[in-house]
């Protein structure tokens, strides 16, 4: 990488690192501590392998803006305030940006939330088991109990593994009902962008930063994940971020605790862990690469194999890989031996070649010239080879999972690219590509904005209340609180913060109150439960509400 000139006027190149030929190699330039975004800034990381005691601390030292302040004379803001605003402007600019983005984030789910256009799955069963760590008891999740036949008091930990869960416990106290993890969920993928800023800034430079962090705030997985309510995923943007970030900066202890809680927010983040730890490996932090990676796949193993089935759980009720094998051992070897079908499983569906597209192309696919790629390449492959077409397809919140990984990837990969022809001599000094990839992706996450949630938000009728508010608000009101109720989705989450929330999938439980959306179709069904020992409180626009006569 050119970091100066010699007295000759030529650039003067960095050496190599040892064992590794940078004519011939796209050597690792967000790692190694070779990166700097342009030749006259100053901030840059430790290298990879280096012990701590080498590494330089900085996460982002003062960028050329900086520098040029303090000669501004005359033109710059005087006085305390004008020198709080030179000083801290990249604090109080991503502070805005993270602002900004979470206020986007929970203005799309409470906005649905209020027109009644969020789930009863999977935003009640979420809200069930905060509120019961919110009390101090075992975070049950009676509608997911009920509707699996597993009873009343299945607790969530035998669903998913999401212990972190508990950590949103406290803000119930303040508000008890599912907003509460609508709003949290939108602060915590805007908590992300700092980290985000903090990466790019160091490999890029300072300008790059805030168009990678937009990109990211405005990201199709991002807005996917927030139109599909609130999942343990909430957490997994800003912790890959500071983990992804802080190690990469030489700062382990911040990293390794944010790896901690990766692995206590799903079961299947253990194949995240394992991914940053090749990723490390590669680029020379071998011990802790190999210890992340080794620890990694043991916690996935004793958390599916142990913790979930003591917990209540069948750990292979969300694992189906009937063409592969039943656990991890045997899906690794059926890789091993049957190479060719398994690189096939892929991509053979066109729901998983939408997939890739979507996945890569918000990085310009340099992420694929990135070993941290190879962080997310777990969970990709997790969903893309299961039985199950809802994981393959991008109408869900899993995207959301490696969103982070990828874009940070692709940063790193395309810094790569760009030393890898600067050694070559191909651009010009000055030539801008790094600003230039910056740009692209910014652009690329606003083409996509039309074709995802973050739309509704441009569209005058998302804001318009529902023709059938009033007689959604009449049937709310007629159910007391405390009781227990089965619900149709768009009834569910505006009824659990004061009931016990079961979902109406047709199943007479003799449940005391039911509240529904009802067509013609249905008519029939609501009919045998009035033959049956209900009675019709209400009757309005095709929503009913059903009392059990003496419960």
């Amino acid at each position: 990488m050119i970091t100066g000139t010699t007295t000759s006027g030529q650039p003067a190149e960095e050496s190599p690192r040892k064992a590794s030929d940078p004519d011939d190699t796209l050597e690792a330039a967000a790692v190694d501590g070779t990166a700097v975004a342009e030749p006259e800034d100053t901030a840059g990381p430790r290298a990879a392998g280096a012990e701590p005691e080498d590494a330089v601390g900085a996460t982002a030292a003062a960028g050329p803006e900086e520098q040029r302040d303090g000669q501004a004379g005359e033109s710059a803001p005087q006085g305390p305030a004008g020198r709080f605003l030179r000083s801290n402007r990249h604090l109080i600019a991503v502070s805005v940006l993270c602002g900004l983005s979470a206020a986007l984030n929970w203005t799309l789910s409470l906005l649905r939330f209020a027109h009644f256009q969020v789930a009863t799955y999977d935003l009640v069963i979420f809200d069930q088991a905060v509120r019961g760590y919110s009390r101090f008891s075992a975070p049950t999740v009676p509608l997911r109990g009920i509707t699996g036949g597993f009873g009343m008091d299945y607790i969530q930990l035998a669903d998913h593994f999401s212990p972190i869960l508990a950590v949103l416990a406290p803000f119930y106290w303040l508000h008890d009902g599912p907003e509460t993890l609508l709003v949290a969920q939108a602060v915590l993928f805007a908590l992300a962008i700092p980290f985000i800023w903090m990466f790019t800034r160091r490999v890029l430079g300072t300008p790059h930063a805030y168009l990678v962090s937009a990109a990211y705030a405005i990201s199709w997985p991002i807005a996917q994940a927030t139109a599909v309510e609130f999942h343990e995923v909430a957490f997994v943007p800003l912790l890959s971020a500071i983990a992804v970030e802080r190690l990469h900066a030489g700062r382990r202890l911040p990293g390794l605790l944010a790896v901690l809680g990766l692995l206590l927010t799903k079961e299947d983040l253990g194949l995240l862990v394992a991914g940053l730890g090749v990723w490390l490996f590669l680029t020379g932090q071998r011990r802790l690469g190999a210890g992340l990676a080794v620890a990694g796949v043991a916690v996935f193993q004793v958390v599916r194999k142990f913790l979930i089935p003591l917990a209540g759980g069948n750990p292979a009720y969300y694992t189906r890989y009937s063409k592969l094998g039943e656990d991890l051992p045997q899906m690794l070897w059926s890789a091993v031996t049957r190479p060719h079908e398994f690189a096939a499983m892929l991509f053979d569906d066109h729901s998983k070649w939408d997939t890739w597209g979507l996945l890569l192309w918000p990085a310009l696919f340099l992420c694929l010239l990135s070993p941290l790629v190879l962080a997310a390449l777990p969970l990709i492959l997790e969903r893309l080879l299961a039985d199950s077409d809802n994981w393959w397809s991008t109408g869900w919140h899993y995207d959301a999972f490696v969103v982070v990984i990828l874009l940070l990837a692709g940063v790193d990969g395309a810094a790569r690219l760009i030393r890898w022809l600067e050694r070559r001599g191909l651009p010009r000094p000055g030539h801008g590509l790094r600003l230039a990839y910056a740009a692209a992706v910014f652009a690329v996450a606003v083409t996509t904005v039309p074709y995802r949630p973050f739309d509704n938000l441009m569209n005058p009728d998302f804001y318009r209340p529902d023709p059938r508010t009033a007689a959604r608000e009449q049937a709310m009101s007629l159910v007391p609180d405390g009781v227990v109720v089965e619900a149709t989705d768009d009834f569910g989450a505006r009824l659990s913060g004061r009931t016990t929330v079961l979902w109406w999938d047709y199943q007479k439980r003799g449940t005391p109150w039911i509240v529904a959306s009802v067509n013609n179709d249905l008519r029939g069904l609501v009919n045998s439960y009035l033959a049956e020992g209900y009675e019709m409180r209400l009757d309005r626009d095709d929503i009913v509400v059903l009392h059990r006569i003496g419960a």
